[in-house]
């Protein structure tokens, strides 16, 4: 297995399998069982990185999530593994009500939710700090400015290490990082999207924006991060 460091600050960055798990399906189409000897074997295989979500995956039972983060908590727990493994998750795109389809209706990213949400799956998880926190979709709703404070106040208070953005346009990245360097407080440090070597077409209006998929790497976010070698790009395989 390989690894890398991910992050700046001492006090948070971590090194990482260069692979990630990803475990969306875990606890509701992947039994218990199973979930538990991929995890299991990822861990032999020298795996330390795990990711998950708030809202995975609620669309299989018709839930608003939860399911993925309370089987790595009882896997963790299990297992008896603390800080040794790297556990990511993502907070905003969770369903205000219990549903099975994807809608405009989710809780968001103002500071309320993100230090309510974080805490909620920081207990789910049963794990003192959120290694990575993802803001796992845009919330044009609120102003960004509330949102930069509000996850960093998350670092500030032990809740959150390392801070990401999923699915977010590149322009949102860089305006949200330029808002946190100014205020002198943590911003984003890893990005998450779908990428592989069949790149999809960016430009077909999406759920979220009448301009295209904001979730799928395009030119504009790959320059970006060329420009910006500080920042971490993680593809999940789920």
């Amino acid at each position: 297995m390989k690894y890398r460091v991910i992050g700046t600050a001492p006090e948070t960055r971590r090194e990482v399998s260069v692979l990630s798990l990803g475990t969306m399906t875990f606890g509701t189409t992947v039994d218990e069982a199973t979930s538990y000897a991929i995890l299991d074997r990822f861990v032999e295989a020298g795996g330390n990185f795990i990711d998950t979500s708030n809202n995975y995956a609620f669309w299989v039972n018709g839930t608003q999530g939860g399911e993925s983060e309370e089987l790595v908590g009882r896997w963790l727990r299990s297992r008896g593994i603390g800080d040794e493994v790297t556990v990511a998750t993502k907070l905003g795109a969770r369903p205000n009500q219990p549903t099975s389809g994807f809608s405009l209706d989710v809780e968001g990213l103002s500071p309320k939710v993100i230090r309510e949400s974080a805490e909620r799956s920081r207990e789910r998880l049963g794990i003192e700090r959120i290694h990575l926190l993802y803001a796992h979709i845009m919330d044009e709703h609120t102003p960004l400015e509330e949102t930069v404070q509000g996850f960093a106040e998350l670092v500030a208070n032990g809740t959150a290490g390392l801070l990401g953005a999923s699915n977010h346009w590149a322009w949102r990245v860089e305006k949200a990082r330029t808002l946190a360097a100014a205020a002198g407080v943590p911003g984003y440090e890893v990005l998450q999207h779908h990428h592989s070597y069949l790149r999809q077409r960016t430009d077909i209006p999406s759920l979220r924006s009448p301009d295209g998929n904001q979730g799928l790497v395009s030119g504009d976010l790959l320059s970006y991060l060329r420009d910006n070698p500080s920042l971490t790009r993680s593809r999940t395989p789920r």
